[in-house]
Formats: C-alpha cells, sequence, structure tokens
C-alpha cells in the first residue's frame, strides 16, 4: 500500500495530504477539522493571517482524538521575523490553537526586502531545539531565499510550501528541495477558481480513469512526491480529495497534465509580494 505520510527531515512524520483552512472564519473552520478527522485526514493548515487558528484548534479538540495524532501547520508574518520575535509569534499561534507545541511552524513569506527572514529562522532552529516545534519550515521561498538560509545557518527547512499545480509546476523549487532533503508542500495543488479542475486533460483523465477532476490532480502531486494541502468547505469534496491512494497515473498522464505549466510567471512573485 501506497505511504499516505512521509518524514521530514528533523524526524517528524506528516501526512501527504491535508486541508487547507484559508478564508475558513473560526465556526467554519471548527466544522470543517471536525468533520474532515472523521473523513481521515491528519493534517491541517492554517496561518496566523487566516485569523481561523482558534477554529482550527477547536475542530481538533471537538474530533475527539488525541493531540498526537494530529498534525498542524501554522505560519508567522512578517511583524514577527527576528530571532526572538518568532518566539512571540510561536507562544500566540499556539494559544491561539490551544496546544502545546506546534507541529509545524513556517515563515509565511520571505519578505527579502525587510532582510530579516534569516533571522527568524535562527530564532525557529532554537524553538525546534526546545521542543516547541516538531518540524520548522517556510512558504513561498524561492531556491535563492533557500540557500541562504542554509548558508548562514546550515538548517535546511523541513518543508518548503508553495504554490504548486500542473499549470505552475515550480520545477527549480522542486529540484533545489529534492537534492536538499526538503519536502516541497503545494498549496492551491487544484488551481484558482475552477479553471484547472476544467481542462480538456484533467475532464478527459477523470473521465478515463473514473474519478473527478481534483482526484486526478492531486493524484499527480502525489506521483511527484510532493505533500499538498487541498481546501475545500463542502464535505463530499473533503472526502473525495483523499480518496487518492488507491489509482495511479501513467507516465504519459502525468505528462500530459505537466504540459499545463504555464511557467514561473504564472505563479505569485515572492519577491515583490509577501505579508
Amino acid at each position: 500500500m501506497e505511504d499516505t505520510t512521509v518524514k521530514l527531515g528533523h524526524g517528524a512524520v506528516m501526512p501527504r495530504l491535508g486541508l487547507g483552512t484559508w478564508p475558513m472564519d473560526d465556526a467554519t473552520a471548527a466544522r470543517c477539522v471536525a468533520d474532515a478527522v472523521e473523513a481521515g485526514y491528519r493534517l491541517f493548515d492554517t496561518a496566523e493571517n487566516y485569523g481561523n487558528e482558534r477554529g482550527v484548534g477547536q475542530g481538533m479538540r471537538d474530533s475527539g482524538l488525541p493531540r498526537e495524532q494530529l498534525f498542524v501547520t501554522t505560519k508567522f508574518n512578517v511583524r514577527w521575523h527576528g530571532r526572538d520575535l518568532v518566539r512571540r509569534a510561536c507562544d500566540a499561534s499556539a494559544e491561539r490553537l490551544g496546544v502545546e507545541y506546534l507541529d509545524l511552524l513556517l515563515i509565511h513569506w520571505p519578505n527579502p526586502e525587510h532582510d530579516r527572514y534569516v533571522d527568524a529562522w535562527q530564532g525557529m532552529i532554537a524553538l525546534r531545539e526546545e521542543g516547541r516545534l516538531r518540524a520548522i519550515g517556510v512558504s513561498n521561498f524561492k531556491p535563492a531565499h533557500l540557500e541562504r538560509l542554509r548558508a548562514e545557518t546550515g538548517v535546511v527547512p523541513d518543508v518548503n510550501q508553495v504554490q504548486l499545480s500542473p499549470r505552475i509546476t515550480r520545477k527549480l523549487v522542486r529540484a533545489y528541495d529534492a537534492e536538499h532533503g526538503i519536502v516541497t508542500q503545494s498549496w492551491s495543488p487544484l488551481g484558482q477558481g475552477r479553471e484547472l479542475l476544467a481542462e480538456p486533460a484533467v475532464t478527459e483523465l477523470a473521465a478515463a480513469h473514473g474519478r473527478t477532476p481534483a482526484q486526478v490532480v492531486l493524484r499527480w502531486h502525489l506521483q511527484l512526491g510532493l505533500s499538498a494541502v487541498p481546501k475545500s468547505a463542502d464535505p463530499q469534496r473533503v472526502r473525495d480529495n483523499l480518496a487518492v491512494f488507491d489509482f495511479a497515473l501513467s507516465d504519459a498522464d502525468m505528462a500530459r497534465l505537466t504540459a499545463l505549466d504555464q511557467g514561473e510567471r504564472a505563479a505569485v512573485d515572492s519577491d515583490l509580494v509577501g505579508h
């Protein structure tokens, strides 16, 4: 049976598929997280900027599962980019989530114009060593940002969460991550809007495999060795999105989807955008 989890660089084990929670409010997040646990999800992705950490934490508690069986990822923004500031961000997120530790904390954006993401990274390394964080990572980091972390601290992220789909395949980012043992995790893995899921390549493969378009695209992510956090508040779609470990795409299928790539220009430029 295909492995549904991945071991991260510092030893934590993370589910490969999780539930993204942007742009849910607290009440919606609490309901969706509890329902998703019942459907089989164990990974939940939130962020300070989403404004729903309290709801995600409530949903985790409402699920009835022990804390150690669940994996929660959150992210902090640029105001906490600093060795000591990141400790305050970690404490605040843990308080809002109602947990004693975070499974994975990410720098949400590099914000290179502020030139403080390395300082934040140093603080995260210390927090992981103290046991406050099981894993540490980044989001929206390009190879140049990642290389600076490696060169200046000697520690690479466990996870790099980036915008990634068949339309935005991020070949260079994936190559750097793979070379350095970083798990690439896809946000907006199904694209934005419904355009990707309506592509003939996607709909025709879905029909051929007897699957939904979203299942075909998520299968593409898995077969590339990626993790993904699709977002949905629809109970049936949430269940469907997890049911992707019992079929496979052929090499030709994979190539057909990858050929939809529109290049880096289609991605949000994290040298210019961030918060």
